[in-house]
């Protein structure tokens, strides 16, 4: 699943072609999304205002409301001409009055498109959802206070997204590694000194991730149609049995929550929140 930066990556990628422009209207070649979809004709002579993001949701804003767009598994959003022809597995043009064209596309047809009056934070999808990672309202000492009486382990405290948004298994484990923190460990036993620098890898990590363009996954091609950069940066996810970058030692390979997380027992270990690892 495409994760914060690839979504962000996108929402980079489109915002320039949308913002300002008028849709002419929206083709809706396939309703059976994630839930049908069923989109308001009023859109149709709308100006966008904005291309936003909250958590994964991609938001093209209108003077009425806001199309509040989830990737999914597989989708992508490109920008397109007018001539192209539609390929397997576009679902939905959003034509643009002169202009080009943004195509989504859904293999495993997991996305979602819905419309959400204003004030958009109120619609169901986006209402309950905790701080974004890189807001001033996200600290170590949030991640703290959030956590005391939470028994789960840290790693599933961190990708709960009413504790805080877009923190997917990929940058979770990565972060965790960072932070010298052991995926498994309750949430309320991690000190606040531990959180502290959980929050600045969550935040460096998501940062770098977004600044070469997302990580680099089976499904996921930015609006470009140019892959993520950051796998090649990654220390332990997808590394289970390979040799830890910073000791050396072997990685293991964990199931918490029914997500499989890799670590390393000797960099991330209990006594290791006094200082990170990198």
């Amino acid at each position: 699943m495409p994760e914060l930066p690839e979504v962000e990556t996108t929402r980079r990628g489109i915002e320039p072609f949308l913002s300002g422009q008028t849709i002419e209207r929206i083709h809706v070649r396939e309703t059976r999304l994630r839930w049908p979809v069923s989109l308001p004709d009023h859109l149709a002579g709308s100006e966008v205002r904005n291309v936003t993001r909250r958590a994964k949701y991609i938001l093209i804003e209108t003077e009425t409301g806001a199309l509040v767009v989830h990737l999914g598994m597989s989708g992508s959003l490109r920008v397109v001409t007018p001539d192209d022809a539609p390929r397997p597995h576009d679902h939905i043009d959003i034509e643009i009055k002169n202009g080009p064209w943004l195509r989504y596309n859904d293999p495993r047809r997991f996305g979602s498109f819905h419309f959400a009056p204003h004030p958009c934070s109120e619609h169901w999808l986006l209402k309950n959802l905790g701080p974004e990672p890189l807001g001033n309202e996200f600290s170590g000492d949030y991640l703290f206070a959030t956590s005391r009486r939470r028994k789960v382990a840290v790693k599933n405290h961190i990708m709960d997204g009413k504790v805080v948004v877009g923190v997917g298994n990929i940058y979770a484990a990565e972060s965790l590694f960072r932070a010298g923190i052991r995926p498994s460990t309750p949430a309320h036993k991690v000190s606040r000194f531990a959180y502290q620098f959980l929050a600045a890898a969550i935040r460096d990590i998501l940062a770098n991730a977004i600044n070469v363009g997302g990580t680099t996954l089976r499904d996921f091609v930015g609006s470009d149609g140019q892959p993520g950069y950051f796998k090649q940066s990654l220390n332990v996810y997808g590394r289970q049995g390979e040799g830890c970058r910073i000791c050396g030692s072997p990685l293991k390979l964990q199931i918490l929550g029914q997500r499989s997380t890799v670590y390393c027992p000797a960099c991330q270990r209990f006594s290791s929140w006094k200082r990170p690892v990198c």
